[in-house]
């Protein structure tokens, strides 16, 4: 499937049925379209949400960085906009995506690596690739 970009008017309505927060955002979780594997959560602005439908390349809202953030931008791992959703209360966005390369900061497909087991977190996956290739520094 392709993604294709809504025409302005449709867009301009999808955006005002989302209910932003105080702080102008809404989360944002990127789901693998194909296989359906959680890759993460994010946030993105009214700007961001726009950008991400128009272009089909996802952008999200850095908090840290009070700027946008278009995923892969400093370490290549992109993801491309399949399709997005919006959930019942319009205060979270579920993006259907084609992830390329690893999803999460820590170098793993998917920022969703630990789970809570009575002994405590477990890790279930090792990093992919190291944050020091994707970022040129180890990425807190």
């Amino acid at each position: 499937m392709t993604y294709t970009a809504p025409a302005p008017a449709a867009l301009d309505a999808m955006l005002d049925a989302v209910s932003f927060d105080a702080s102008g955002l809404v989360a944002a979780i990127a789901q693998q379209h194909d296989t359906g594997e959680v890759l993460m959560i994010a946030w993105m602005t009214r700007e961001a949400l726009q950008e991400t439908l128009q272009t089909g390349r996802v952008c999200y809202y850095s908090r840290s960085r009070k700027k946008l953030w278009r995923k892969g931008e400093t370490s290549g791992q992109v993801q491309h906009l399949h399709e997005a959703r919006l959930d019942c209360d319009a205060d979270a966005v579920l993006l259907l995506v084609n992830q390329i390369g690893v999803a999460c900061h820590t170098g793993r497909r998917s920022c969703f690596y630990r789970a809570f087991e009575p002994q405590g977190l477990v890790e279930l996956t090792k990093p992919e690739i190291d944050p020091n290739q994707l970022y040129g520094h180890t990425h807190a």
